[in-house]
């Protein structure tokens, strides 16, 4: 049984609140002849919490025998110096030999970002180790940071991590992307193709049994739409509020449509206030909730919904979010806000497509879709279904992983 190490700054355990991809990927790898460690910050992203007992530096935890090295990060507050500083101390503590002593040594090490400095901490490991390094890009930094405005194109630090992408991109043997046109990219950059593998996000399907949907909403009090996941500047909830107020005001049709939305992240409390400020008796916050209870919940919706900001740009390249492939699974329609350079409601049929931050459009679909015959609904969560188990099965997906590991192995000397 050959080892690989995942560095994964926020990499959940099962019953975390968010994306498991890396424990569901290690999970189906023993199967390939693989078993994976996941290294992963003690901080958890979303909720703040501190896994680690104050006497502890680091701790390994096994979760359906997948093994996860907790390692100790500072809390912090936003996304200012204190996330910084939590970043930082990731990366010290992953390289410390003490750290990773009772760890059986790799084969290789993947390197995950978002943010770099995970994979600066994979490639030195990997070269202490002898071993090949893989490098992971689950958003591209710092282009991502440049076009949501959050970092000065001609700024020192964008130029400092710049010069940090390309010195990983030149040291992996290969380098896995989520985002369908992403070698785009990293073509432009000087590197070579054929190291470029996409491994896109996805969905354990077993989670997610088949269900009936709810009955015809024509004759129900309500029809239910669901948001679930991230509560961040990226997600552009604010758009979903004010399509909402304008649901809201469609009288009567609209004052059957309630919006559920579960999650959590650093614009919470703002959404919740424009909520008040709206005065939208629609919709509902809820707290983020363990992955384990998506599907329930996720039986609970009549449809549900997604959107991405108007960044032609940034999302040029694709997107693979997590909950967008959850949603496909639970096999119910979905109303997608989005430009990006692929679709993967539109491919399957399984729901309407709008343009992003046009919140009148996104009303005029949610209205749409309530009054859709359920027979429609249905084919829309069916045709959903196909799709991911046709594409993104964790199941497939460790596959093409673990052939990515044993190529790299293999061409190592």
């Amino acid at each position: 049984m050959r080892h690989v190490w995942i560095l994964n700054h926020y990499a959940l355990e099962p019953s975390g609140a968010g994306g498991t991809r890396h424990f569901h990927l290690a999970e189906y790898l023993e199967g390939h002849g693989w078993k994976a460690t996941i290294i992963a910050a003690s901080v958890e992203l979303n909720s703040g919490r501190q896994r680690l007992a104050s006497h502890e530096s680091a701790r390994i935890d096994w979760f359906d025998g997948v093994r996860f090295l907790w390692v100790r990060t500072p809390a912090y507050e936003g996304n200012g110096a204190g996330r910084m500083l939590n970043m930082l101390a990731y990366t010290v503590m992953a390289l410390l030999r003490r750290t990773t002593r009772d760890l059986p040594p790799p084969d290789v090490v993947i390197g995950s970002s978002v943010h770099p400095f995970a994979g600066v901490a994979g490639a030195l490991l990997a070269r202490r180790f002898k071993v090949p390094f893989v490098f992971e890009v689950r958003d591209l930094w710092p282009q991502t940071l440049v076009d949501i405005g959050r970092l000065r194109e001609r700024s020192l630090m964008a130029w400092t991590l710049r010069k940090l992408e390309v010195w990983l991109y030149r040291r992996a043997a290969r380098i896995i992307v989520l985002l369908p046109r992403a070698s785009e990219y990293i073509a432009a950059l000087g590197i070579p193709g054929q190291r470029v593998v996409w491994i896109p996000n996805g969905v354990k399907l077993s989670l997610f049994p088949r269900t009936e949907s709810p009955g015809d909403s024509r004759s129900r009090e309500e029809f239910t739409l669901m948001y679930f996941g991230a509560h961040g500047q990226a997600n552009g909830l604010q758009n979903v509020l004010e399509a909402m107020a304008q649901v809201q005001s469609c009288s009567p049709a609209g004052q059957r449509i309630r919006l559920r939305m579960i999650g959590d992240g650093a614009l919470k409390k703002a959404l919740v206030s424009r909520a008040a400020q709206l005065r939208l008796q629609n919709v509902s916050f809820e707290p983020a909730v363990p992955k384990s209870q998506i599907p329930r919940l996720a039986a609970e919706a009549d449809a549900f919904v997604i959107t991405v900001l108007d960044l032609p740009k940034l999302y040029h390249y694709g997107i693979s979010m997590n909950k967008l492939f959850d949603y496909l699974a639970a096999e119910r329609p979905i109303i997608i806000a989005s430009n990006a350079g692929n679709n993967p409601v539109a491919d399957a049929g399984a729901g309407l497509t709008v343009e992003p931050d046009v919140p009148s459009a996104l009303a005029e679909a949610i209205m749409s879709l309530a009054r859709l015959p359920h027979e429609e609904r249905e084919r829309m969560g069916r045709a959903g279904r196909a799709y991911a188990e046709k594409n993104h099965d964790f199941r497939h997906l460790s596959g093409r992983l673990a052939a990515v590991l044993d190529d790299v192995v293999e061409g190592y000397s």
